[in-house]
């Protein structure tokens, strides 16, 4: 007797077809391109949020692997890192916490950077690291050209929405679409734009605690017979 094979993946979502989300699926203009880096270790097919993310967003693009040469390579133009942004992994020193998303440009020594909102202003996109902290630090150093884009850090306005479903080393730690679509809000000047991106997240994870909270059934006995 062969062993059943687990059903594929949702091709769309990436999601075990009892969490498919396509429905919720609304794609979101936005002006600030958003590129996001998957570490390839990355597999958490129930809460990953890397694909999720690029479906939700009509300028956007998904790379995974390790390293890359530069950023002019992974977007097939010339760029400017120094229009580029990239969330970086740490908390800005002297930035007060508020209940919004704020972003700030900081230096290398995590201090404010100068001139902030020209900074923000001339921003052609922006860079996420998908992955657990040990991952996305990986993607950090393994990436000598990021040293060349603008390190931003983000306060999010509430802690992630995973709640309980996955334990976080510190409050500003969001899911990566909670990153970009609070960063985007700030970027765009457009509060609301959050939780329009969210709106699959939110689905999904409605979907995996019901999943949770559902009795488990027991398989059936079975009676051995003689032969």
């Amino acid at each position: 007797m062969t062993a059943e094979l687990a059903p594929l993946p949702c091709p769309h979502c990436e999601k075990p077809l009892e969490l498919c989300i396509c429905e919720a699926i609304s794609p979101v203009e936005n002006n600030v391109f958003v590129l996001i880096l998957r570490h390839p270790q990355e597999q958490d097919e129930k809460l990953g949020t890397a694909r999720l993310a690029t479906l939700q967003l009509t300028n956007s693009m998904l790379k995974t692997g390790l390293s890359w040469p530069s950023l002019t390579k992974i977007m097939g133009r010339p760029v400017d890192p120094k229009r580029w942004g990239i969330l970086y992994l740490g908390t800005s020193k002297g930035v007060q916490l508020e209940n919004k998303a704020t972003l700030t440009v900081v230096n290398r020594k995590g201090g404010p950077a100068e001139d902030q909102a020209e900074l923000l202003e001339n921003l052609e996109g922006i860079i996420a690291l998908d992955g657990s902290w040990a991952q996305a630090k990986a993607l950090w150093w393994r990436n000598a050209w990021m040293l060349k884009c603008r390190r931003l850090v983000l306060h999010p306005p509430r802690p992630s929405l995973y709640g309980i479903l996955r334990k976080e080393p510190r409050r500003e730690s969001v899911s990566t679409i909670e990153s970009i679509a609070y960063s985007l809000a700030v970027l765009e000047h457009n509060k609301d734009v959050a939780e329009q991106i969210l709106v699959p997240f939110s689905a999904l994870l409605k979907k995996v605690r019901t999943e949770k909270s559902a009795p488990k059934t027991k398989p059936e006995p079975t009676t051995k017979t003689e032969s």
